[in-house]
């Protein structure tokens, strides 16, 4: 498990695709490679995938292996990896995560970055933003000993996206401890508070993982990539499934960057309305106790 620092935690959880990027991260270099449109990879994958009732997960990371070995050219890990060096980012991604978390440390507030992403640990990894995370949660290849895929390790989807906000809640970030996730944790032992959590996300794929943050008392922000989408986001708003929406620009100065900013705040105020509750209830606890002894 995680250990608890002494400065509360904030802690940011993105999707990647259309939420930090503009389109699906295989279409940046890895479906031109095979020499294909993405509209027609995306339709065999999905067609796969419906013809033998799979997960549509599983079915594009199925396709992914096949079409490479079509080719003669074998799923390895180090091009999987590659595969993220072109991906592009919506305006501001870039210098956003040190600004941030700088803006954080300024206020007395850590603020971590998680990926919980349908796409690629392994393109995540391997894009100009991947060490900015302190973990990726996403589908992931299992690789023989050259290297070639040759099987899911994992396969994120966007139900069981929701079980990484828990692991997140309570530190313990290793998928295979099962034991530490499932003991029961007293709210105030928990390294991360749901109140603290913030989740970005873009559209009905991510509407478990903002319902959920939002339940619990933290928040949940839908991002649109411009006009033509922002319908989407103002119904996820007016049903009440995120509470803000914006336009996807992580610049400095945007509506967007000064509401994450002021929940971030948020959270360092009421950890100091926090402390100073408790330290009073130990001392009337103290005062009490002398009256009796």
């Amino acid at each position: 498990m995680e250990s608890q620092p002494d400065m509360p935690i904030f802690a940011i959880m993105y999707d990647f695709d259309r939420t930090l990027s503009p389109r699906d991260m295989q279409e940046y270099q890895f479906i031109p490679s095979l020499g294909m449109e993405a509209a027609d990879f995306w339709n065999e994958a999905n067609s796969f995938g419906d013809k033998n009732e799979m997960d549509k997960i599983l079915s594009y990371m199925y396709t992914m292996i096949k079409k490479s070995n079509e080719q003669g050219t074998p799923l390895t890990r180090e091009r999987v990896v590659r595969c993220g060096e072109k991906i592009e980012f919506f305006k501001g991604v870039p210098e956003w995560f040190d600004r941030i978390t700088r803006f954080g440390i300024e206020n007395g507030v850590i603020v971590e970055h998680y990926v919980l992403s349908s796409g690629l640990v392994e393109i995540i990894e391997g894009s100009a933003i991947g060490r900015f995370f302190k973990k990726i949660y996403a589908s992931e290849f299992l690789y023989d000993e050259n290297g070639v895929a040759v099987f899911p390790k994992s396969a994120v989807n966007y139900t069981s996206k929701t079980q990484f906000i828990y692991r997140i809640n309570k530190g313990v970030l290793d998928v295979s401890n099962d034991r530490d996730l499932n003991r029961s944790t007293p709210d105030s032992d928990r390294r991360v508070r749901f109140q603290n959590m913030l989740y970005i996300g873009d559209g009905l794929s991510d509407v478990p993982c903002m319902k959920m943050v939002k339940a619990y008392g933290g928040s949940s922000i839908a991002v649109y990539k411009d006009e033509s989408n922002r319908v989407l986001v103002e119904d996820l708003l007016r049903h009440g499934r995120v509470d803000f929406m914006f336009l996807a620009d992580y610049s400095a100065n945007t509506d967007f960057d000064i509401t994450v900013k002021n929940l971030i705040k948020k959270a360092a105020i009421e950890d100091s309305l926090m402390s100073e509750h408790n330290g009073q209830l130990t001392d009337a606890a103290e005062k009490q106790y002398s009256i009796f002894y």
